[in-house]
């Protein structure tokens, strides 16, 4: 018998606003409200706010939190300062993603951190095996909400809060929102200017409120996690699950810029210090339509034969849709690693061979410096 779907403290609010809602990892979750173009076109333009409390939350505090956080995590925390965030992942022994996370880094022995919602769990009970004496790994999953608010209009909508809005990419602040604390961080999913709002549960439903009402007047409209896919889809940004895995690995999936290879230990560094050194067997590429064609997850990836006709096999789409944007079929593909940029490729869309060409994300110019 299936558990029944998870819902966030914002849950009402959604069916309020006549959210269509689906199972994302567990939870039942607003997909869209006005519709996907709508809400893509409102974040590219003006902003959009994106209930993302399904997210996992998790304070690692104790002597040597960071150090211990660095033998354990793929990048290197010594990269950044207090008040600062960064990207990261937790690997297998074979190098695949477990998951990938954003970790707050407050002091040496302070740290926030926001891993996928359904490997959330995953996460804290690797650390908590791992964790050494005095270093505690405390489950704020259902104390916390997480607010996003994206697009060239989110810096006003969050002064019109009272909240700080004029800090850098991937730093934060502490701020209070009746009386209450809440971390603002200039980060998101979007590649718009943005930011993500760590919210207790007992003011959260009056931080979503303050956003639609106040951000109303700046065109600021809620957003679903259709339009959340087609935004970072359009930026090539990763989604666990589909572009990366316990069976991909940074290496394959283009993001060893967040590994810091000159650390002397991290889960999985081995199978992955290999995999760099002999040059990985298939990388994950973007895939833009040259004709008329939707790609879509687990769709065959063909080479371009003679005459137009399908190659054999050299990989499989990870994630795809339709781009509001560029007005094209767009798609993140596992390619077998002699298949370079440039290229042409045929994707097989409902038995129809449809060309692509090969492509380096991003698909659509980020704002997000």
């Amino acid at each position: 018998m299936n558990s029944p779907l998870r819902e966030t403290p914002l849950h009402s609010r959604h069916v309020a606003l006549g959210a269509k809602t689906a199972d994302f990892g567990g939870w039942d979750m607003p997909i869209e409200y006005a519709g996907v173009l709508v809400e893509h076109e409102a974040v590219r333009t003006a902003a959009g706010v994106f209930d993302v409390s399904h997210m996992g939350k998790v304070r690692i505090h104790g002597p040597g939190a960071v150090a211990f956080l660095n033998s354990v995590l793929t990048n290197d925390l010594a990269r950044i300062g207090d008040g600062q965030a960064q990207y990261t992942m937790l690997c297998n022994e074979f190098g695949g993603v477990v998951d990938d996370l954003i970790v707050y880094r407050w002091s040496d022995d302070e740290v926030f951190m926001v891993p996928n919602a359904s490997n959330a769990p995953i996460v804290v009970a690797a650390l908590r095996a791992a964790a050494p004496a005095g270093v505690s790994i405390d489950d704020h999953h259902d104390d916390h909400g997480i607010i996003a608010v994206q697009g060239p209009g989110s810096r006003a909508a969050l002064e019109a809060l009272g909240l700080p809005a004029d800090h850098d990419y991937m730093t934060m602040v502490s701020a209070s929102h009746r009386g209450e604390p809440v971390i603002v961080c200039r980060s998101g999913y979007t590649g718009e200017l943005g930011f993500e709002l760590v919210v207790p549960v007992i003011i959260l439903g009056s931080v979503w409120d303050a956003l639609l009402e106040k951000g109303a007047p700046l065109g600021v409209v809620p957003v679903g996690l259709g339009a959340r896919d087609t935004l970072r889809l359009e930026m090539g940004y990763p989604l666990h699950g589909q572009d990366i895995a316990q069976d991909i690995t940074p290496v394959e999936a283009g993001l060893g810029w967040a590994v810091g290879w000159d650390k002397p230990g991290f889960d999985g560094r081995e199978a992955l210090v290999r995999q760099r050194e002999q040059g990985p067997r298939r990388r994950l590429r973007g895939l833009v339509s040259i004709e008329r064609g939707i790609p879509r997850a687990h769709m065959h990836v063909h080479a371009s034969g003679d005459a137009g006709l399908a190659g054999p096999v050299v990989g499989d789409i990870t994630s795809g849709t339709y781009s509001p944007t560029l007005k094209q079929g767009i798609a993140l593909a596992l390619l077998d690693a002699d298949i370079e940029v440039g290229s042409e490729v045929l994707v097989d869309v409902r038995g129809k061979a449809i060309r692509f060409a090969v492509s380096k994300p991003p698909f659509v110019p980020s704002s997000v410096r």
